[in-house]
């Protein structure tokens, strides 16, 4: 997570600046390796997004239910869980490895993270035959999940998980259908979470201004940078050799050797990134802030479980979306936002951009035995 700008994100100057150095440096070197075999990054996304396998066997359909969960959406694709499997019951567990202490010193979007994997959990559960009982890290630092045999429920949301992205492009500007935004700003929420819908342009512009003041916060943040250099991956040797990470051509722009990558996204000006991400919100015809009574664990992991659930849910509406987090993210700016988009006592937990929009190259996910325990 403007001069004369593309879709892409980056403005003209910057992208034609950013795609002639990389002619001019590295294409000798560069173009030897990208059209090699062993770097089909379609083959390994098809793999990875392939749909579910129904199998008749509990240990190998538990390994499928894992795999679907991991398709979830998760802060800067770190993957931060493992998950283990037991007799009728799979866990879900943190992985402080994959944490982002810039970004999330308190691990409050990390446990979004396994809130998204637990609600992907529960849909291809109960889809497959199973009927999910949720313990939440209340008390313990993972969550349970017991599976009792039942009658398989398979439901639009299930179909959704192979197909959900979050979109980082701009979008084409074009209203929701009215019957279409009924179905979002009315989700089936979470005991102590709700959802505040904004579609009126002045309230829309009032979130760009918080988005800006975010991304001028975190661009002159040494850390923040060098944290989401660390996570992003500038070409489809870097992403095949890690299957994480932020994909260059998944936020649409080109595809360069790490070195320049590096280069370029350490000279981002705040000023810059704040102004792409304003045109990414105002081509968007609203947003969702998602909101939480509680800020502990249990109640970010209930977030995730909403989120995830309306992004399965504009997914099968063929709806795109995608995080601009910022104001939530930086400090001294969420009570401030709190108070902006009218939330009262609740904290504002997740910022969601939604609209129409082309489907983007997808991100790839670790294969099961890597996340395993």
């Amino acid at each position: 997570m403007n001069e004369n700008k593309n879709r892409t994100g980056l403005s003209r100057r910057d992208f034609l600046k950013l795609s002639s150095a990389a002619t001019l440096t590295a294409v000798a070197g560069y173009a030897l390796y990208e059209y090699q075999p062993w770097l089909s990054y379609n083959e390994q996304s098809n793999l990875t997004w392939r749909p579910m396998v129904k199998e008749t066997n509990t240990p190998p359909q538990m390994r499928e239910l894992v795999r679907y969960a991991t398709l979830a959406a998760n802060g800067h694709n770190t993957q931060p869980w493992k998950f283990a499997i037991k007799e009728n019951a799979i866990e879900i567990h943190p992985d402080f490895s994959r944490q982002l202490p810039a970004v999330d010193p308190q691990n409050r979007e990390l446990w979004i993270s396994l809130g998204c994997a637990l609600e992907n959990l529960i849909v291809a559960a109960r889809a497959t035959g199973f009927t999910p009982e949720v313990t939440y890290p209340d008390m313990a630092d993972f969550i349970n999940v017991q599976l009792t045999a039942d009658t398989p429920l398979e439901t639009p949301l299930f179909k959704a998980i192979p197909l959900r992205q979050n979109t980082r492009s701009e979008f084409d500007g074009q209203p929701v259908v009215v019957t279409d935004l009924d179905q979002i700003q009315s989700p089936t929420l979470e005991p102590g979470i709700g959802v505040r819908l904004i579609t009126n342009p002045a309230a829309l512009e009032a979130v760009v201004e918080y988005v800006n003041q975010g991304n001028l916060s975190q661009y002159t943040d040494p850390s923040f940078i060098d944290e989401l250099i660390y996570w992003l991956r500038f070409n489809k040797k870097d992403a095949l050799a890690t299957l994480d990470g932020l994909y260059s051509r998944c936020s649409g722009n080109p595809e360069v050797p790490g070195w320049l990558g590096r280069m370029f996204v350490a000279g981002t000006k705040p000023q810059q990134q704040a102004d792409i991400d304003a045109a990414k919100l105002r081509s968007s015809p609203g947003a969702i802030v998602i909101a939480s009574e509680a800020d502990d664990k249990s109640a970010w992991v209930r977030t995730g479980q909403v989120y995830e659930r309306l992004a399965l849910k504009m997914t099968s509406l063929n709806i795109k979306s995608a995080f601009l987090n910022q104001p939530i993210e930086t400090a001294e700016l969420r009570s401030q936002f709190q108070n902006a988009v009218g939330l009262d006592t609740s904290l504002p937990q997740l910022l969601v951009r939604f609209g129409y929009a082309e489907a983007m190259p997808r991100s790839l996910r670790r294969p099961v035995e890597a996340v395993l325990l």
